[in-house]
């Protein structure tokens, strides 16, 4: 039952991540009226919220790599966004931004995030591998302890991605209704382009944390002896 789960879910996630990237590319095609760029809608958002302290970057990553880092208080920008002046350029810019105005008004759900971060990075590098030795452990001398850690690891990794979603949706709105007040995106067209692409930008996270359920969901059962 959980292998035609996980194929389903694999299938939900690579046509998301294809819609997603077919929206980025239609909307990297609609021109903005004001003509600002993402590096100057980003720069804009962070002024008229008051943040001063925040530097915005080209991503060095590439193509859709952005991201707000709260350690050095940095947006960085994916050369297509930060040069970028169409509808997906501020859509993403804005979203950025809504993560640097989460750090500096202390949104719980990204300071709880942002505190799992050191325990998920390690748990995200081991689980792969405890959990392939736990099973080989609990089968061959039936000892249940490495598949227990491995478990735990896991359930860490899970809860972190659907901590993940409110930090996301959140950012998105915050997004969104920046660029209506300040008028980055001048008519109806544009603000429902730039609503779109992060609809399917956040759709991504929702995917990815359905299938670390699954996945937990799965390794849980053969710990507990359910197995189908």
């Amino acid at each position: 039952m959980y292998w035609i789960i996980f194929i389903g879910i694999a299938l939900v996630s690579w046509i998301v991540q294809a819609r997603f990237k077919s929206k980025f590319k239609t909307y990297s095609e609609i021109p903005l009226t004001s003509g600002l760029s993402g590096a100057e809608i980003a720069q804009k958002m962070l002024h008229e919220n008051g943040i001063n302290d925040v530097d915005v970057l080209v991503a060095e990553q590439g193509q859709l790599s952005d991201h707000y880092n709260p350690g050095n208080k940095t947006v960085n920008l994916s050369p297509e966004v930060y040069h970028g002046r169409s509808v997906a350029a501020a859509a993403v810019a804005a979203h950025e931004c809504g993560h640097a105005v989460q750090h500096a008004t202390a949104y719980g759900w990204l300071s709880f995030r942002s505190a799992m971060v050191p325990v998920v990075s390690v748990a995200s590098r081991l689980t792969s591998w405890v959990l392939i030795a736990g099973v080989i452990m609990m089968f061959a001398a039936e000892s249940p302890i490495l598949l227990a850690i491995g478990v735990g690891a896991l359930f860490l990794t899970t809860l972190f991605s659907f901590i993940t979603l409110p930090v996301e949706f959140d950012a998105s709105n915050r997004a969104l209704a920046w660029l209506n007040t300040a008028q980055v995106t001048h008519s109806v067209e544009e603000h429902d382009g730039a609503k779109d692409a992060l609809k399917w930008a956040a759709m991504t996270y929702v995917v990815a944390a359905l299938s670390a359920l699954v996945t937990l969901l799965y390794y849980a059962s053969l710990l507990f002896g359910r197995r189908d």
